[in-house]
C-alpha cells in the first residue's frame, strides 16, 4: 500500500533540479538595495525536501509505526529478525532505494535512503541498520563497481527478494580493516577462499555476500579483492553473537573452508577491493549517522509526552525548569545532528567531497544518540527503566553507534587529518 509513494521518488539529479526553483525568483538585497539577477539561485536550507522525499518520509514512518512497531519488543527479546519484516521491506520498495527501475528498484536518491534509515530507526534501530547495510553498502558496491552483466544478474534480486551482507571485518582486522587474513587462490575459472569474518551484519538472514579477501598477500592491501558469493555456495555461520543492543539485527562470525566462487563474481577487478572498501565505508557512515539520529528522535518522542502526563507537586514534571531545560538542550542537539547528517547526504548526492562531513555527522550523531536516549530513561523515571515502554532499548541500541563502521576515535582521526592538511 505504501510502495507507490516510495516508487515515485526521483533520482538525485531530478531532486536537485526540483530544489532550485524554490529560491530562483528575484529578490532584493536590502543592505545595498541592489536587485539580484533573476538567474541567481539562492541556496535552500538544509531541511528543505522535495515533495517526493516528504512523501517517502511519511510512508516509511507509517510503515515503521504500523508494521514494525508491534513486533519490536518480541524481536528484541528473541534476538531474531522476523522474516515477515524482511519480506515487507522488499514489498515496500525499501531494499532497492537507489537501484534503477529497470532492475526492479525505486530509482530514488541517496538522501531518500537516508530518510528511510532515519524513519525506521525512530521505531527500531535493528530494522534500520539491516536496511542501511543492504542499501548503502551492498547495493551501492554492485551499482557502482559491478559490470553490466553483474548488475543485470544481482540487482533485481537485491531489490526484490535477497538480503545482502557486507563481509570485511575479521578477528585481527577491525579499525585496521586492511590487515585482513582471508585468502583467495585461483583455481581455473574459480577462486578458492579460506578464512573467517567477524561482526558481520545481516549474515544470518542474508542470501548474497560481498566478501573481501587477499589474492596476493605480497602486495599488501593492494591484493584485496571483493568477491560476491551466495549462501548456498557453502558459507558457514560459525557463531551468532548475543549483543547488548540491536539484538534483532544479526551479527555473526562466518567461516570459509575452500569456498568456491566463480571468477566472474569478482566485483571491480582484482586488487581493487581496498578502494571499494574505503569509498563505501565513507558513504555508509552517513547511513549510521541517520540511524543514530532516528534512534535519538524516537527516544525523545517516547519520553517527552510522558513528562507532561505525569504530575508531581501539582504540575507536570516536564514543566519544571530542570527537566524543561534538559529537553530543550536535547532538541538543540537533535537539530544539529540532523543538519550535519543531511548536509553530508546532500554533498554526497551532489558529487562533492563528503568524507569529512560524513565523519563529523557519524561522530556527533552517535554521541547525541547515547546522550538523548540515556536522558529519556531518566525523564520517564522508573517507567523508563522498564522494558515495557521500550525507552531503555533505545539506550542499549545507541552504544553501537560509537563502534561500527568506524569507531568514534577513527572519526576523530579522520577529522583531525583534514585540520592538519588545512593548517599545517
Amino acid at each position: 500500500m505504501l510502495r507507490s509513494a516510495v516508487r515515485i521518488a526521483k533520482p538525485a539529479s531530478a531532486v536537485l533540479r526540483q530544489r532550485a526553483p524554490v529560491a530562483s525568483r528575484a529578490a532584493t538585497r536590502h543592505f545595498s538595495r541592489s536587485a539580484v539577477a533573476s538567474s541567481d539561485v539562492r541556496p535552500a536550507s538544509l531541511d528543505v525536501f522535495t515533495e517526493e522525499e516528504q512523501m517517502l518520509r511519511e510512508s516509511v514512518r507509517r510503515f515503521a509505526e504500523d508494521v514494525v512497531g508491534p513486533k519490536v519488543r518480541e524481536m528484541d527479546e528473541k534476538e531474531m529478525m522476523d522474516p515477515e519484516i524482511i519480506k515487507a521491506l522488499f514489498e515496500q520498495g525499501l531494499m532497492g532505494i537507489e537501484i534503477s527501475a529497470d532492475h526492479g528498484g525505486s530509482e530514488s536518491s541517496f538522501t531518500s535512503a537516508i530518510i528511510a534509515i532515519e524513519e525506521l530507526a525512530r521505531v527500531d534501530p535493528s530494522v534500520s541498520v539491516m536496511c542501511d547495510v543492504h542499501n548503502t553498502l551492498v547495493n551501492t558496491v554492485i551499482r557502482t563497481h559491478g559490470t553490466q552483466e553483474q548488475k543485470d544478474k544481482w540487482l533485481p534480486l537485491l531489490a526484490q527478494s535477497s538480503l545482502g551482507s557486507f563481509c570485511l571485518s575479521e578477528p585481527a582486522s577491525g579499525s585496521d580493516a586492511f590487515a585482513l587474513q582471508t585468502r583467495a587462490k585461483k583455481d581455473g575459472d574459480h577462486w578458492i577462499l579460506n578464512g573467517t569474518k567477524m561482526w558481520i551484519t545481516n549474515s544470518y538472514e542474508a542470501d548474497i555476500f560481498l566478501i573481501f579477501a587477499n589474492v596476493d598477500p605480497s602486495k599488501g592491501y593492494k591484493g584485496i579483492t571483493c568477491f560476491l558469493a551466495t549462501k548456498d555456495m557453502g558459507i558457514k555461520i560459525a557463531k551468532k553473537e548475543q549483543k547488548l543492543g540491536i539484538r534483532a539485527s544479526s551479527t555473526c562470525s562466518l567461516a570459509f573452508d575452500d569456498l568456491r566462487i566463480p571468477a566472474e563474481n569478482i566485483i571491480g577487478g582484482e586488487g581493487k577491493g581496498y578502494k571499494i572498501a574505503i569509498e563505501i565505508l565513507n558513504e555508509g557512515r552517513i547511513g549510521i549517522a541517520a540511524q543514530m539520529l532516528g534512534l535519538a528522535q524516537g527516544a525523545f518522542d517516547k519520553a517527552v509526552p510522558y513528562t507532561f502526563q505525569r504530575s508531581q507537586f501539582g504540575k507536570p514534571v516536564g514543566t519544571f525548569q530542570g527537566m524543561a531545560f534538559q529537553q530543550a538542550q536535547a532538541a538543540v542537539e537533535l537539530e544539529a545532528a540532523r543538519l550535519l547528517t543531511y548536509n553530508a547526504a546532500r554533498r554526497k548526492e551532489e558529487g562533492r567531497d563528503f568524507v569529512r562531513e560524513a565523519a563529523i555527522a557519524k561522530y556527533y550523531a552517535s554521541q547525541v544518540a547515547q546522550k538523548v536516549s540515556g536522558a529519556a530513561i531518566e525523564w520517564a523515571g522508573g517507567v523508563g527503566f522498564t522494558r515495557e515502554t521500550g525507552i531503555e532499548k533505545y539506550w542499549r541500541d545507541s552504544k553501537i553507534g560509537a563502534i561500527y563502521e568506524g569507531t568514534s576515535n577513527i572519526q576523530l582521526q579522520t577529522i583531525a587529518k583534514f585540520i592538519q592538511k588545512q593548517y599545517s
